[in-house]
């Protein structure tokens, strides 16, 4: 420990509380045994506000990588705040779904993160997709208030974590890795840290399987005809579930969600809705149900007897969101969405709205709660929730999507979805990576992939291989797509089944994400997946002798078609070529030479490359 404290170089922050507001502040110093890539030595500086009762260590996990913890004897406010040098930084890396990938300054305001928005981790990354420094808190749950940005007074990027310490409540713990490792690589090691102790009950294997969504096809317009016409083309095509979305309860037509919270079905719509269920299960489709959790509507009979228990009200919603520290509230809850799975059939619930939860400076708990804090009565519902929905289907399917992807939330849920991004493509790429670089065991969906009725059989191809390391939802009238579109749904929807094991679980490798990942990989030691979204060279992986990759397949959703494979030496492999349907352009043998080769593969198509043949 370093006892005379020296306080970094003054970065400017605006709105910051001054220090006089606390009637204690103490700083302290901490060596992390850590060296930047100038060599110089890593420092922490600690401020406590409030309590001087704070105490800090420090230890190793390996090289490069230090894990720091803070424990208070008193209740106390304590500000982590570290430097790295910015040189040669690219990229600046959240899980925030608001986020660019540009480097922030430092005097833009801390973020908060919390059990239902966000995850506190962050990496700064340098050329060569390295990570010049990852760091992440293990406090999950309870609000942390985050910030980074360049330093304009000194060239350093700054990191900072602020928590609230109490003396039974958790300690402070950071971990900071300066190693120099892909940044995909140190993210993954935060998800294995993460990990430890959490018990996941596991995926129902639907759950990583194509899926078709009525969201952005038939948006509240859904009855249990149209519902089963559709799933009956999806299971043609190669979906294993089906995703009803809003409107099963409710008749009104005109959005809003001024109808949520006594979640009973449309008897117009849904006249038997357990034999609805019935009949698209003996499709072989999983079934899952929408329900925007927090939401009490206006036009509910709920709203009366619940509208002195929310957190706020939402005007422009027509609903309020509930306050999930009433034991009445939770239990409501509970009750209603379980009614899916015990009384109606389903094998799942899609939980939407979760976030909004996240309310910035929530009331102080009121009379009847049980519960102090809005995390810790999120925390008891998602639990009841679970073990309730449990007793009746212990592999139920549980959706939750970005931006609560806190790994406090992972007991609770199946699979995590990309925000909504219609009909954004590259978006829609961005976030699955963004999810899948921590989210543990969780599978990872893309948003609902919907195209214009007039789109090409290239273009759907091409809005498929953005969702390729992912599990694609399809939420198009299936009734209505051309041969060729359709061809190409089931083809791709092949691909993904055919390699889920490597697309979902192999060691993914996200390039450049400043640049929003225009070349993605995945590999499981014997088959490597790259998708090609810029007109970039693909290198074959390397493979000693018999070891290494055998099957390299590019998926290319540029609009050029050469694709430049980069050999480090000679060989000979299988080159065949299909377009965006699925059918065999050629089928060649390639004397592969050291340096560049090109091999021609239509927009949307797929190169499969069988080495040593």
């Amino acid at each position: 420990m370093i006892t005379t404290p020296q306080q970094p170089v003054p970065a400017w922050r605006p709105g910051e509380p001054a220090e006089a507001n606390a009637d204690t502040v103490v700083h302290r110093q901490l060596s992390t045994g850590l060296r930047h890539s100038t060599g110089d030595p890593l420092i922490l500086h600690l401020t406590g506000f409030g309590g001087d009762r704070w105490e800090a260590g420090v230890s190793r996990v390996e090289d490069g990588v230090a894990l720091i913890e803070v424990v208070a004897a008193d209740g106390v406010t304590v500000r982590a705040e570290w430097r790295v040098p910015c040189v040669g930084a690219t990229a600046y890396w959240t899980p925030d779904t608001n986020a660019s990938r540009w480097l922030p300054p430092s005097w833009i305001a801390p973020r908060t993160v919390s059990l239902a928005l966000g995850a506190p981790v962050a990496s700064l990354v340098g050329a060569d997709d390295r990570a010049l420094c990852t760091a992440a808190a293990g406090e999950t749950a309870a609000p942390l208030r985050v910030g980074a940005g360049v330093v304009e007074e000194s060239g350093e990027f700054a990191f900072t974590v602020e928590q609230e310490l109490t003396p039974d409540g958790p300690p402070m713990r950071l971990r900071i890795d300066l190693g120099g490792r892909h940044f995909a690589a140190t993210l993954r090691a935060v998800t294995a840290w993460w990990s430890e102790g959490v018990d996941h009950p596991g995926l129902a294997p639907a759950a990583r399987m194509p899926a078709y969504s009525t969201w952005y096809s038939l948006h509240q317009n859904v009855d249990a005809g149209t519902v089963e016409r559709q799933a009956a083309l999806a299971a043609a095509l190669g979906c294993e579930s089906v995703i009803v979305d809003d409107g099963w309860q409710t008749a009104d037509r005109t959005r809003g969600y001024g109808h949520c919270g006594d979640w009973e079905p449309n008897p117009a719509a849904f006249p038997d809705l357990g034999g609805h269920v019935a009949e698209v299960r003996r499709l072989g489709l999983s079934y899952l149900l929408w329900y925007a959790l927090p939401f009490i509507g206006r036009h509910n009979d709920a709203w009366d007897r619940f509208k002195g228990m929310v957190l706020r009200e939402e005007p422009h919603l027509e609903a309020a969101v509930l306050d999930p520290r009433h034991p009445e509230v939770r239990a409501h809850l509970i009750d209603k969405v379980s009614r899916a799975v015990e009384e109606w059939g389903m094998d799942g619930v899609k939980l939407d709205f979760i976030d909004r939860f996240a309310v910035a400076d929530p009331p102080p708990a009121p009379d009847g709660a049980d519960r102090a804090t809005v995390h810790e009565g999120v925390l008891r519902l998602l639990a009841e929730l679970d073990e309730r929905l449990r007793r009746t289907r212990p592999d139920v399917i549980v959706e939750h999507r970005q931006p609560y992807v806190s790994p406090g939330l992972w007991p609770y849920a199946t699979m995590v979805r990309a925000t909504d991004c219609p009909l954004s493509p590259a978006e829609n790429r961005q976030r699955i990576v963004d999810c899948r670089l921590t989210a543990g065991p969780l599978a990872v969906h893309a948003d609902m992939i919907m195209w214009h009725s007039a789109e090409t059989p290239e273009s759907v191809a091409v809005h498929l291989v953005n969702a390729l390391f992912g599990v694609p939802q399809i939420s198009v009238d299936l009734a209505a797509q051309t041969p060729g579109q359709l061809a190409t749904v089931r083809f791709w929807l092949d691909v993904f089944r055919r390699h889920a094991d490597v697309l979902q679980l192999g060691e993914l490798e996200p390039s450049r994400p400043e640049l929003g990942y225009p070349l993605v990989a995945a590999s499981d030691g014997r088959t490597t997946v790259v998708a090609r979204y810029a007109p970039l060279p693909v290198a074959l992986p390397d493979r000693a002798g018999t070891e290494g990759p055998r099957t390299l397949l590019v998926a290319n959703a540029d609009r050029d078609p050469v694709v430049l494979l980069v050999a480090t030496r000679r060989e000979r492999a299988l080159a065949r070529v299909q377009d965006c349907r699925g059918e065999i352009l050629s089928e060649t043998v390639l004397d592969l030479v050291p340096g560049v080769n090109p091999v021609t593969v239509p927009t949307g198509g797929l190169l499969t490359l069988t080495r040593g043949h």
